[in-house]
């Protein structure tokens, strides 16, 4: 028969929940004016970055638009210098009492009202060339941009409401995962937030763990950024969202992923085999030797699995010698020759997985 002493250890208990991965930005990319399509500068499916020209509409029309408005504008403006000079010679004529006061008053006014034809001239001229400049459209962030909805040489709408769609793109690094944590599980961790023993992502940032599906283990580390500021009363859960670097771009938004968070603060725990686990109607129990050599029938209370070890709870004591092979052999106070053994198992041919709870919230 062996045995062994469990395994002391600092541990954290992990919640484990699934979701999407979601872009940190999106942007649909329409058009602003009407006009042809000259020019597609990108790629279909390649990374952009901000400020990269998408497609160019055909600037000619708006180029034209910006001289004629430039023109009204050196109009107005020699109307306006003429009206100013009109204006201070009436001051000097009125005060001599060459011209009438109503004259004077006139070309005053007049003065005033070329002045403000200028600013009207003015703030054309700054939209024509804001249109102008419209017609090089540029991507607003960095990101993997889509397909080209709209080609060269085919017309599109400007104008809100029924601005053509042109593509879109979206940011990919680093990438957010969107999941929804259950009611019990909320009120659990702002219990223990106020208690000290973990933060809650309503103060702060959680570390979090996550893995695809096609993905054993937890090797993407990252962190909770955001916790919504209600719970859908519809399903019982509140949205949450996690951020994780994607510097290698192999994730992209809509992946299917599974995170797991802090579903504990630190403590002291204790770690044994499965296999001295027995089942007793639905109740775990182990088998202890104590120092006379007699085997002590003993419940225990488990969780998770940890490095290949399971957590007991409760029931155990650090010192104690736990039967790991021979259970079926064992009786209760009877007598038996222990051999002892590492709690720990032997090193598989394969590197192990992190920490794997069995236990969803």
């Amino acid at each position: 028969m062996t045995v062994a002493k469990p395994v002391a250890r600092r541990l954290t208990d992990w919640d484990e929940y699934t979701g999407r991965l979601t872009a940190r930005d999106k942007v649909e990319i329409r058009a602003r004016v009407s006009g042809y399509i000259t020019k597609v500068h990108f790629k279909e499916g390649a990374e952009v970055k901000a400020g990269d020209p998408l497609f160019t509409i055909d600037p000619r029309p708006y180029e034209a638009a910006a001289q004629r408005a430039e023109a009204v504008l050196a109009q107005a403006k020699t109307e306006a210098d003429l009206a100013q000079v009109e204006a201070q010679n009436a001051t000097k004529l009125r005060a001599g009492q060459v011209i009438s006061s109503e004259e004077s008053e006139r070309r005053l006014k007049s003065a005033a009202g070329e002045l403000a034809a200028v600013r009207a001239a003015e703030a054309n001229v700054t939209a024509a060339k804001l249109e102008l400049e419209f017609t090089e459209i540029r991507s607003p962030i960095s990101g993997r941009v889509s397909d080209a909805r709209v080609t060269e040489g085919n017309l599109v709408t400007g104008g809100a409401g029924i601005a053509t769609l042109l593509t879109n793109v979206v940011a990919i690094d680093p990438i957010y995962l969107e999941f929804e944590a259950d009611e019990r599980n909320v009120l659990k961790y702002r219990v223990m937030h106020k208690t000290g023993e973990r933060k809650s992502a309503l103060f702060g940032t959680i570390a979090a763990e996550m893995s695809l599906i096609n993905e054993d283990g937890w090797p993407h580390v990252g962190e909770i950024d955001f916790v919504d500021n209600q719970i859908n009363p519809a399903t019982g859960t509140i949205r949450a969202r996690g951020v994780f670097p994607n510097a290698d771009r192999l994730m992209s938004p809509g992946f299917f992923a599974k995170v797991r968070i802090p579903g504990s603060g630190e403590y002291d725990g204790l770690l044994i085999r499965d296999s001295a686990v027995g089942d007793d109607q639905g109740s775990s129990y182990v088998w202890v030797i104590d120092a006379e050599d007699k085997a002590s029938y003993r419940p225990v209370k488990l969780g998770p699995l940890v490095d290949g070890l399971r957590v007991v709870r409760e029931g155990l004591k650090a010192d104690e010698r736990v039967v790991i092979l021979g259970l079926m052999s064992v009786r209760n106070s009877a007598k038996v020759k222990p051999t002892l053994a590492e709690m720990t198992p032997s090193a598989p041919s394969a590197p192990a997985a992190n920490s794997t709870p069995d236990k969803k919230p």
